[in-house]
């Protein structure tokens, strides 16, 4: 059964890039951010009802929600300005940066070929961010860039830090969502962004909060706790499957550039995570 949870996981979250460009054809990354997290805290307060409680180690998700509504709003930010392909590509490099920030952060002495991976996932990176022009560094969007791998080093480090806290998986999502929800509410309302998309806005956002932000992530859990190898493996047809959807749905052209990149991003993580 966890075969088919990450087999279902991995074809949702391939085709959520598509629904990210989609969606911010009606909407701006506020607006679709604040949809999709209502949706999302709308499913887990479901889940959580019958567990609920008031404890202090619940005011954690003060600051990881912050951090979590921070990652997408930067994430959205870079889908606004970037194709979708180039955005999606950037944005994994997130378990590159997990190494970067695991030498710092937990003492982790880098390997031969931990360091090698890094480089070529870099280098990967680099060729997405400039279409091949590498020689010449010339960004088409250099702001949109900076987005697309900025989300992924606070992706990073979200993810460490959600990695010591040791509540109950829908317990913690659902705070980190409420407080979270929160900010972004409080952002709009302040800056007058509050307002009521168009009806196609809306549903790809609904469709972003439960298969980007909630159902999935409950399907990859049981993934991983039931054959992790499997699930992990899977997991790195996500970007190449994305691409496929963003041609079909989006209607983008993949330009031998991401391709290739995304290839030596892949091939960087893996080998990064290869070195025990």
């Amino acid at each position: 059964m966890s075969k088919k949870h990450a087999v279902f996981a991995v074809l949702l979250w391939s085709t959520v890039a598509s629904a990210f460009k989609l969606s911010l054809r009606y909407m701006n990354p506020l607006q679709l951010l604040f949809c999709a997290s209502l949706t999302s805290l709308i499913v887990f307060g479901i889940l959580y009802s019958r567990e609920f409680s008031l404890r202090k180690e619940n005011l954690r998700s003060a600051y990881l929600g912050f951090l979590f509504i921070l990652y997408y709003t930067v994430l959205f930010s870079a889908y606004d300005r970037l194709p979708a392909q180039e955005a999606q590509a950037l944005n994994y490099t997130w378990p590159l940066m997990l190494v970067l920030l695991s030498i710092p952060l937990l003492g982790k002495r880098p390997g031969v070929r931990t360091v090698l991976g890094l480089s070529i996932g870099f280098l990967g990176a680099l060729i997405v961010a400039t279409k091949g022009n590498i020689t010449g560094l010339n960004f088409s969007d250099p702001i949109g860039v900076a987005l697309g791998l900025g989300s992924a080093v606070i992706w990073a480090t979200y993810w460490l830090l959600n990695l010591r806290d040791e509540r109950p998986l829908v317990e913690k999502t659902f705070w980190n969502f409420l407080f979270g929800f929160a900010y972004i509410l409080a952002v709009l309302v302040l800056s007058g962004g509050l307002a009521v998309p168009p009806v196609e806005g809306i549903a790809g956002a609904v469709y972003v909060g439960l298969f980007e932000m909630g159902i999935t992530f409950l399907l990859w859990y049981r993934a991983v706790e039931g054959d992790m190898a499997f699930a992990s493996n899977l997991a790195y047809l996500v970007p190449f499957l994305s691409l496929f959807f963003i041609s079909v749905v989006v209607g983008e052209r993949i330009v031998p550039s991401t391709f290739m990149g995304l290839v030596l991003i892949v091939l960087g993580i893996v080998l990064g995570r290869s070195e025990k």
